[in-house]
C-alpha cells in the first residue's frame, strides 16, 4: 500500500492530497528514509511524521484497503508521540 493512502486510511492525515503534499515536502520518513507519496509500505515499517515541530513515530500493524472509523486505529501503533495536547 502506498504511504499516502495508508496515512489517509489510518486517519492520521485527513485527506490523501494532504498526505501526498507532506511526503513531497519531506515531512514523512519511512524506515529512516524520506518517503515519496508512492513509497510502498509493509507490515512492521516505522513511519515518522513531522507535524510542525512535533514528530510522531508509528509502526505499521495492518494494511487495510477499506477501513471503518473504529478499525483505523488497529492499522498502526504509536512508538513515540511528542504531539502536545491540552
Amino acid at each position: 500500500m502506498r504511504i499516502d493512502k495508508f496515512l489517509k486510511n489510518a486517519r492520521i492525515i485527513k485527506r490523501r492530497t494532504i498526505a501526498k503534499e507532506a511526503c513531497e515536502q519531506g515531512r514523512v520518513i519511512v524506515n529512516g528514509k524520506t518517503a515519496k507519496p508512492g513509497t510502498e509500505l509493509s507490515i512492521g515499517d516505522e513511519i515518522e511524521i513531522i507535524f510542525g515541530t512535533n514528530p510522531m513515530k508509528i509502526r505499521v500493524e495492518k494494511l487495510l484497503e477499506h477501513v471503518m472509523k473504529d478499525d483505523s486505529k488497529e492499522m498502526y501503533s504509536i512508538i513515540n508521540d511528542n504531539v502536545k495536547r491540552d
